[in-house]
């Protein structure tokens, strides 16, 4: 067994998040982790809101909101839909929290007593209508070594080279197009030249571990012209920078606050579960392996920035050094970023109307459904594109033709002929070879999920549902009929049977709501799948989790105003142990089984069009 930490990336609280977004972050990591929890593995998830930054505060001054108003109302909105679609986190938590603070300030004390941090003078973009500093990534322009239009002003998304916003070529703000202003300003920098070969010997390393080559090559690019990156903003809405208190209006770069999350988080959830040394489990033991999900965009930031920082920490750069209270912290084992998922072939732009928000999605189709479609057809190593179309198609034809209408058809014949899963009699060579193909399944599809190729591994099951499929056709059991043919149809119908089990069981990580379904109507107790849920904490109150949220995810109101719950606020959780493990489970010979009725939804063909039309009205 060992110690898994999947790290998830933090969505951002300024507005709800789409399934673009969830395509990247949410489901790739919830996969992941199911599985290694089946296959024995001591798994922690940990994330939440990303809510500091001038984003925040330019959404709320247009909606008319302090920043801690939106950042409640999209904190609750975002945790509902993360446990909708089911993703298990031990702790989904949100940067705003007294803990997290602590931790980021401590960990920035370290770095800079280190000599990873320096304080330089800076040439910092301001809006000239608001006077407000402006984020390097609310700045675009054409990159100076590549050419590409789009470049941010912290990097060029083409070719992967770190910038700063005066670097570009007509820079613009993305806010409001005006042309910043340059002024000069004091910041605190990472010294990444002292860290850049501590760096480059690690990712030497992790090319040699199989990265993804996107990954790969946009961290190498970062480190050909690598230098001081700043990590302090002029923005009076963040944590306050460390020894500067004096200063209100400097703070703590959002893109420092965010990546520590992950280890805030952690001591966060070890304290709520009554052992605040639990969490050291899988941060300070080098045998742990960590993992971290993102969309491409924050590549960098994890592949670079988190690493340099955490190496700073230990004092494992040029300038050496000692690490803090949180001892020697583990690197990440594997960065597994995504591409991007765009919106019948255009790129999601919440400004245009070009979205699909991941509530709305809910409320009209299963998650499942959603779940499947990511898996199957997401961005896992290049640009992939959602159509309502090719929804309604993989759907219909996949979901519901190929795995529900197997398991509706082998627990009708089972219920209609037998009322129970009858016992075999001799297996013949074709129930043999079935059965032996599907319990090789199980290594050949967790080996991929491990490896991170979910859309391979999901086809390997989809395979395998068409050679169950292909079986029926070739036994026929419908037509075995005589009292002669009894024994015969029994062992089909427990071929089938066990078949649908050890299907179930390899989806179970890709769709676990409708695993606990097909387990209901094969006998079980629909639990095989464990869910998250929604449940309400407050400052102050980590020695332990609070009872239920007085709403559920589905019961609490998009718009509550948290402040009037006695200044609680919402955070996922679960208890995942004791579930459903990895590999074959023998089916019970005279399990009751009813007359079942379908897991997966049909989808009418309209649904294409009324979607289309819906988008276009925006």
């Amino acid at each position: 067994m060992s110690h898994i930490l999947s790290a998830v990336a933090w969505p951002y609280a300024n507005g709800p998040r789409h399934i673009g977004h969830v395509a990247g972050f949410g489901v790739p990591s919830d996969v992941f982790s199911r599985y290694m929890r089946m296959s024995g593995h001591d798994v922690l998830m940990v994330s939440g809101t990303d809510e500091h930054g001038t984003p925040i505060l330019v959404e709320a001054e247009k909606q008319g909101k302090t920043p801690r108003q939106l950042a409640d109302e999209n904190n609750l909105i975002i945790a509902q839909d993360l446990v909708k679609l089911g993703l298990s986190y031990d702790l989904f938590t949100r940067t705003t929290t007294a803990n997290h603070h602590e931790v980021t300030r401590s960990m920035f004390e370290v770095v800079r007593d280190n000599g990873y941090m320096m304080e330089q003078t800076a040439q910092a973009a301001i809006s000239p209508s608001t006077g407000r500093t402006l984020p390097d990534r609310y700045i675009e322009g054409t990159c100076p070594l590549c050419g590409y239009a789009g470049a941010r002003g912290d990097q060029c998304d083409n070719c992967g080279n770190q910038l700063d916003p005066i670097d570009l070529i007509d820079p613009r703000s993305s806010i409001n197009g005006e042309t910043p202003e340059f002024v000069e300003t004091t910041h605190y920098f990472l010294n990444l030249p002292e860290l850049a070969t501590a760096l480059s010997e690690w990712l030497d390393g992790r090319e040699a571990a199989g990265w993804r080559p996107n990954v790969i090559r946009f961290a190498k690019n970062f480190l050909e012209e690598v230098r001081p990156r700043a990590m302090t903003r002029d923005i009076d809405w963040g944590i306050p920078v460390p020894g500067w208190e004096d200063q209100p209006t400097k703070r703590l770069y959002v893109w420092f606050d965010a990546v520590v999350g992950y280890l805030s988080a952690s001591i966060e959830w070890a304290k709520r579960t009554g052992d605040p040394e639990a969490w050291r489990k899988w941060w300070n033991d080098p045998e742990a392996l960590t993992y971290y999900f993102m969309g491409k965009d924050n590549i960098v930031f994890h592949a670079q920035i988190w690493p340099a920082e955490l190496l700073g920490y230990n004092g494992e750069g040029a300038l050496g050094g000692t690490p803090g209270v949180f001892g020697k912290l583990n690197l990440p084992t594997e960065v597994v970023s995504s591409e991007f998922l765009t919106m019948e072939g255009k790129k999601f732009a919440t400004s245009r109307g070009i979205v699909i928000y991941v509530r709305d999605m809910l409320e009209r189709y299963q998650p499942d459904a959603l779940r499947y479609f990511i898996s199957a057809a997401g961005p896992e190593t290049s640009d992939a594109d959602f159509t309502w179309e090719e929804f309604l198609r993989r759907t219909n034809n996949e979901l519901v033709a190929g795995w529900g209408n197997l398991v509706n058809r082998t627990a009708s014949m089972i219920h209609k002929r037998f009322g129970e899963i009858p016992e075999p009699a001799e297996l013949q060579q074709i129930d043999v070879d079935l059965l032996g193909s599907l319990e090789s399944g199980f290594d050949e599809v967790g080996t991929l999920i491990e490896g991170h190729h979910q859309k391979a591994a999901i086809a390997a099951v989809m395979r395998l549902v068409g050679e169950v499929n292909r079986y029926v056709t070739d036994t026929q059991p419908f037509k075995l009929k005589s009292e002669e043919e009894l024994p015969r149809l029994r062992t089909v119908l427990w071929v089938l049977a066990q078949s649908v089990s050890d299907l179930n069981t390899m989806l179970a990580p890709f769709l676990p709501h409708s695993a606990n379904g097909v387990d209901a109507v094969m006998g079980g107790a629909g639990r095989i799948a464990p869910m998250p849920r929604l449940v309400w904490v407050s400052e102050g109150d980590e020695d332990g989790l609070l009872a239920e949220a007085p709403g559920t995810p589905e019961d609490v109101a998009p718009d509550s105003n948290l402040e009037v719950v006695s200044g609680r606020y919402p955070v996922i959780t679960g208890d995942y142990a004791g579930y459903m493990t990895w590999g074959r489970h023998d089916v019970e010979v005279g399990t009751p089984i009813a007359k079942p009725t379908p897991v997966f939804t049909k989808l009418d063909p309209s649904i294409v069009e009324e979607e289309l039309e819906r988008y276009a009205s925006r």
